[in-house]
């Protein structure tokens, strides 16, 4: 087991739907391809439980017994169908914790402190953390423990104006929480090629951002949209699906970008 510690990166977006929890099921289930990779389902509508086959009724303790009542991450670590992937499920109680959190010593920096306390986290790789599309005290937890923050980015009209927010976001937790923390990238998602204003889209953020847009665009592609509904990562339920070679090149990209 290797005593480093893991690169732990937040998928974080204040909008919904823009592939934020499918990003995080697939980017995780392709670095597990040759490393130790832990997702952390901080959402409490939990896709990221079900979308790797974790039913809701057999959960168990998860995230909100990581974050309020302090279990050990070795009590809330759960085995997926993907080798070398573990999860800690977003519980039933999480949709509270927003609210139980406020009254606490060290509310921000609870999963912090959960995690570099476990000595087990020293046996991932890559630590994923799929926050709540809001910014509430979860989200702010998930910031304040990671080092780096992957935005996805639908390629539809109001996309700039959302990603806005979520950047000052960042830059007011570096002052003020995590001084580390840094933008890892924007990722471009549910890109439709025969659609115009995708195109608009992608052209307006990469002149914007420039090289803080990752290369790899994920498109719109039935085969993710499925995926879920069967408990798998597009990878593991077609792996010639174009969702699936855009996720594994998007994995390589991040490795790239985090080796230089």
């Amino acid at each position: 087991m290797s005593s480093q510690r893991p690169r732990i990166i937040a998928l974080a977006n204040q909008k919904g739907g823009v592939g934020k929890t499918t990003t995080a099921i697939n980017l995780a289930t392709v670095l597990a391809g040759g490393q130790r990779v832990l997702l952390i389902d901080l959402d409490p509508q939990g896709n990221a439980s079900t979308g790797l086959g974790i039913d809701r009724a057999a959960r168990g303790a998860g995230t909100y017994a990581l974050l309020v009542e302090g279990a050990p991450l070795a009590g809330v670590l759960r085995p997926t169908a993907v080798p070398n992937l573990s999860l800690i499920p977003a519980d039933t109680d999480l949709a509270g914790a927003e609210v139980e959190l406020v009254g606490m010593p060290d509310r921000e920096q609870r999963l912090k402190q959960a995690l570099a306390t476990a000595q087990e986290t020293a046996g991932f790789d890559y630590v994923f953390i799929d926050c709540p599309p809001s910014l509430g005290l979860l989200t702010l937890n998930a910031l304040v423990a990671a080092d780096a923050v992957l935005v996805p980015l639908q390629t539809e009209f109001f996309a700039l104006e959302g990603v806005s927010q979520i950047t000052q976001t960042i830059e007011r937790v570096k002052r003020a929480l995590n001084p580390a923390l840094r933008l890892e990238g924007i990722l471009l998602t549910m890109y439709d090629r025969r659609n115009n204003l995708s195109e608009l889209v992608v052209q307006d953020v990469r002149g914007f951002f420039k090289d803080k847009v990752f290369e790899t665009v994920i498109p719109r592609n039935i085969r993710i949209t499925e995926a879920p509904s069967h408990g798998l990562p597009v990878s593991l339920y077609d792996a010639r699906s174009p969702g699936a070679l855009a996720y594994a090149a998007l994995g390589a990209e991040l490795k790239r970008r985090l080796a230089a």
